[in-house]
């Protein structure tokens, strides 16, 4: 879906206004990301080691290395051959978790990984020079927050709390890191109990243009 072209560098908190990006360079094939994962395969790219911290997570200092932990390549500038757009919530005791803006953004080294975020609305911009096959485990690799079936960050399973999935409403079983990144998905990740009353989304009310 087109909109207007904007150098998206320069929308990041770490990076000034830039004069002008590089153009699209050809990118060499991402790093084990060939394989399509699914809700019920565990994904290559899930982080298993990162911050086993309480929420919020703030953005990784070093974008680059985040990526790179993710089985993706940095980019000069966005890509255009696949285009999508996908929603995040994360929902801690029934309250919201921020998504950080900036992730998957190195403004100092001026690179962009295809999978980022440009401020906190929860939006994932999925922008590659070629198409692919991008998950929920990659994005929250690189946001180095670590995420599988029974935890999210340093939050685990247990005394009564769980970890469950949502796309779009409907629950997803398995590992929600392994989860495909769809255009206009609406990805929901809840860890608390069952006595928690806060609504699951099952949309998301998407900006015009996106």
């Amino acid at each position: 879906m087109s909109r207007p072209s904007r150098n998206v560098l320069a929308a990041a908190p770490l990076g000034r206004a830039l004069a002008a990006l590089l153009a699209v360079a050809a990118v060499s094939a991402f790093a084990a990301g060939g394989a399509k994962a699914a809700p019920l395969r565990p994904d290559p790219h899930g982080v298993t080691e990162g911050r086993g911290t309480l929420p919020p997570w703030p953005a990784p200092a070093d974008a680059s290395a985040a990526v790179a932990a993710a089985g993706l390549q940095m980019l000069p500038s966005e890509g255009v051959v696949q285009h999508t757009h996908t929603h995040l919530d994360v929902l801690v005791d029934g309250r919201p978790v921020s998504v950080p803006a900036a992730i998957g953004i190195d403004g100092p080294r001026r690179r962009i990984s295809p999978l980022h975020t440009h401020d906190t609305s929860g939006i994932i911009h999925v922008e590659s020079p070629r198409r692919a096959v991008f998950t929920l485990g990659q994005f929250m690799a690189e946001w180095r927050v670590p995420l599988d079936a029974h935890r999210i960050g340093g939050l685990h399973e247990g005394a009564g709390r769980h970890l469950t999935a949502y796309v779009n409403g409907r629950r997803a079983p398995g590992n929600p890191a392994a989860l495909v990144l769809r255009g206009h998905d609406e990805i929901a990740l809840v860890f608390g109990r069952d006595t928690d009353h806060r609504k699951v989304p099952k949309s998301y009310a998407w900006p015009s243009g996106l």
